[in-house]
């Protein structure tokens, strides 16, 4: 039976995704680091527009029979590349600030950001699990580098912990995909399938090899969206990072082992695994969370528990998948607008300091105290943050529409759990300040008192800005993401 013809114009956000890394590396050579931002930038967007274009046609690189496809466009696929591409560029502008210090390496910087974006489009495109996993390392890889450049800031202290938080997370991430090449490998072997679609025929064999298998994938997969038991790698990772990678870790990443994790559970039977990771996930998180004093280990176990919500519908497997994207959607962009807030607060090349050198922020800087307020009640799901009101209610909506009641009553008790901490937070931003004239022992507190309020860079703004437009937009018209995933 003759192969069919590779389908180019389904693999444009490909190309352009690929494409940017290699411009960015023959700009670097060849013009100046100067054009490096610019040249990722252009291919970021080229990218969410290649996505935009080429919408859901026919796979391709698919079996002499038309079926089981390894790149198989759909919405969730175009969705997903759009935003991989526009994370990118708003990470990018976040680190505007230390690319013109002259202090964090241009260059490396972007090449790797492109690289990690390209990963980031081919799990979404994938349609087996070789390409699964190889665009899911391809997401990671740059990271574990990206994670280290914080050797630029300012302190031995700093490069200590950039150098720890690279080395930790590179070793539990190598670790996990040894666990997922394994589970694929084992089930592969009791079904003989690869390609995503032809796993459906293969669960029915229900071999204990296969069960296995299944067990496996999921585990090592989870690592990607730092499910309980697999979390401890995040929050000294993410405090170790240069805010605007903690940024693309806490979104860009966990978006990428979000759709890798629903490739398999809404295919496989995976049920009951998947229902105990998200309850684990969301209540640790939501418990640790409490008694966090730095607001990025914060965050981080907040997006730990924001996790576990994201798991709870994907316990359904297909039925479940929409309301799972959904959510995913609505919270990297609130995520991504409170990294943007706290990168706008603090100094080039620091890192997220403690909670209290956030007293009195919005005071101070009444703009991005309301963003930040925008993006904490969108993770609790409160006004104004209307876009995380409409996730939640989307995924308890899904829970009990299918009969999983007291799983949508465990996502009720965490979300009022979460309240403590982001109210708190919340509360603090508009709490009188600490005097100049109080003597003040932490470097957090006291660089805080002497700059009550930082200039916020053009790319910063712009990108906060964007960000929280389009908040406000899914908040009063959050169909327009539904219609784009259906």
């Amino acid at each position: 039976m003759r192969a069919q013809a590779v389908d180019h114009l389904s693999l444009l956000p490909l190309y352009a995704a690929a494409g940017t890394v290699v411009l960015v590396l023959l700009a670097d050579l060849l013009i100046g680091r100067r054009f490096v931002a610019g040249t990722l930038a252009l291919g970021g967007l080229a990218t969410g527009v290649c996505a935009i274009v080429t919408g859901s046609r026919a796979g391709t690189f698919c079996a002499p029979d038309g079926t089981a496809c390894s790149w198989v466009p759909s919405p969730l696929a175009a969705t997903a590349a759009v935003v991989f591409a526009a994370l990118t560029v708003g990470v990018l502008a976040l680190s505007v600030p230390s690319l013109r210090l002259g202090t964090a390496p241009a260059g490396e910087y972007c090449f790797l950001l492109a690289a990690s974006m390209t990963g980031g489009v081919v799990v979404g495109y994938a349609g087996d699990l070789i390409t699964l996993i190889v665009g899911l390392e391809t997401l990671t890889l740059p990271l574990y580098l990206l994670v280290g450049l914080r050797r630029f800031a300012p302190g031995e202290r700093a490069t200590t912990s950039a150098a720890s938080a690279s080395v930790t997370f590179f070793l539990i991430s190598v670790v996990s995909t040894a666990i997922a090449l394994l589970g694929a490998a084992l089930n592969y072997a009791a079904t003989g399938a690869l390609h995503l679609d032809r796993l459906i025929a293969g669960a029915g064999l229900t071999a204990p090899v296969a069960d296995v298998g299944v067990a496996l994938l999921v585990i090592g997969l989870a690592f990607k969206v730092a499910a309980v038991p697999l979390h401890a790698w995040a929050p000294p990772t993410y405090e170790g990072s240069p805010l605007p990678i903690a940024a693309y870790l806490s979104t860009a990443s966990k978006l990428g082992g979000v759709l890798a994790l629903a490739a398999i559970v809404v295919r496989l039977d995976a049920a009951e695994l998947t229902a105990v990771l998200a309850i684990l996930t969301m209540t640790v998180g939501n418990l640790v969370a409490l008694r966090q004093t730095r607001i990025v280990r914060l965050l981080a176990w907040s997006s730990i528990a924001q996790a576990g919500y994201i798991l709870a519908p994907l316990a359904l497997g297909a039925d479940g998948l929409r309301a799972a994207a959904a959510y995913a959607v609505f919270f990297v962009v609130l995520e991504f607008i409170a990294f943007a807030v706290v990168t706008a607060l603090r100094p080039p090349g620091a890192d997220g300091g403690l909670l209290d050198s956030y007293r009195g922020a919005a005071r101070r800087s009444p703009w991005l105290g309301a963003a930040l307020v925008l993006a904490l009640a969108g993770l609790a799901g409160l006004p104004p943050g209307l876009a995380g009101l409409f996730a939640k209610v989307t995924i308890v909506d899904a829970l009990i529409d299918h009969g999983q009641t007291w799983l949508a009553f465990v996502v009720a008790l965490n979300a009022v759990v979460a309240l403590a901490y982001y109210v708190r937070v919340a509360a603090l931003l508009y709490t009188p300040p600490t005097r100049v004239g109080i003597p003040v022992a932490d470097p957090d507190l006291l660089d805080a008192a002497l700059h009550p309020r930082r200039p916020v860079t053009r790319p910063v703004a712009a990108a906060l800005i964007a960000a929280a437009l389009v908040a406000v937009a899914l908040g009063f018209a959050p169909q327009l993401l539904f219609d784009a995933l259906s």
